[in-house]
């Protein structure tokens, strides 16, 4: 038990480093792609803020932990079988270049193998309603905040010279591009925290799902590290494919995902913060007009979108079934 229990630490951790890595450029693709900072001081900066953000608090893990699956149902296996699944399409896309959701990875891996060892039954249908409306919601919500709240920049500052509006807002970039890595680290981090707290749980080692301290700083440090490496693809995509962004447009899309991101981790949802950033992106730029958005690459993404789920679930549900034999 101790060995497996270990393995699946290790797993969660590999998880975590994987999603600090593909979703790095939630945090530094405008902020790059503006060259408002080079890209290794905007990883740095990414990475430590991202340690900040994972000990905001611990509402997250706690869903991830009990929202999804019966923990008194889990088994090693299902933890597994969940991270598998979620780690290999993480890489799969980061290879792609493509943001999607670690996650609807997590989840459809959780919900996978969940039902493929115990039935339906098992599965926490109230809560995985909850945590779907959340990151179904979650992106509309942040093409939504992004429009008003560059609509209201542009009624505020849109009079001032091009030059004086990148200049200041170039500066405030680093502000909220610093904000939305610690927002990305107060909700991420916390998916690890809970499936480590689960596989803890039902190996006896602790009686509640309370995220044990180590547990967050163990994966608060795995985040970080992941985010130094930085998922180039990804940040081009992001930062270049779908918008051409200057200053005023990155610190509005960053500022705004970061709003939504920190609000929902407070409310323990785990939101996709790589679809509240795309679609704040993607309202940021529909302010200037709606051709002025790379619909194509958008399309692309959203479709993506659309297989993680699935995917993540009939690979889960396939390992779950190998491992169980």
């Amino acid at each position: 038990m101790l060995d497996v229990l270990i393995i699946i630490i290790v797993l969660a951790v590999f998880f975590d480093i994987a999603n600090g890595w593909h979703d790095c450029a939630n945090a530094i693709a405008t902020v790059v792609s503006t060259k408002v900072l080079t890209p290794g001081v905007a990883v740095a900066i990414a990475a430590f803020m991202n340690i900040l953000g994972a000990f905001l608090s611990t509402a997250v893990a706690k869903t991830i932990g009990k929202g999804i699956v019966d923990p008194a149902a889990v088994t090693n296996n299902v933890i597994i079988a969940a991270l598998l699944s979620a780690i290999i399409w993480n890489l799969i896309t980061i290879l792609m270049g493509l943001p999607v959701s670690s996650s609807h990875a997590l989840v459809g891996g959780l919900i996978g193998a969940g039902a493929a060892h115990g039935g339906l039954s098992i599965l926490n249908i109230d809560g995985i309603v909850k945590i779907f409306l959340s990151l179904l919601i979650s992106p509309l919500v942040g093409f939504i905040f992004g429009f008003l709240f560059m609509k209201l920049i542009l009624k505020l500052f849109g009079s001032l010279a091009p030059g004086t509006i990148s200049k200041h807002f170039g500066r405030l970039q680093i502000l909220s591009s610093s904000f939305m890595a610690f927002g990305h680290g107060s909700n991420d981090a916390q998916k690890a925290m809970g499936i480590i707290t689960m596989a803890l749980l039902s190996a006896g080692k602790i009686d509640t799902l309370d995220v044990p301290k180590w547990v967050v700083l163990l994966c608060a440090l795995a985040m970080g590290f992941g985010t130094m490496f930085g998922g180039w693809k990804i940040i081009k995509t992001l930062g270049h494919k779908m918008l051409k962004l200057e200053p005023i447009h990155g610190f509005a899309a960053e500022t705004s995902s970061a709003a939504i991101i920190v609000a929902t981790s407070h409310f323990g949802l785990p939101v996709s913060t790589t679809h509240v950033v795309s679609t704040a992106i993607l309202g940021v730029g529909a302010t200037k007009r709606l051709s002025a958005v790379r619909w194509g690459i958008a399309g692309k993404i959203v479709m993506a979108w659309v297989l993680t789920l699935p995917l993540c679930i009939a690979m889960a549900w396939g390992i779950e079934m190998v491992l169980g034999k």
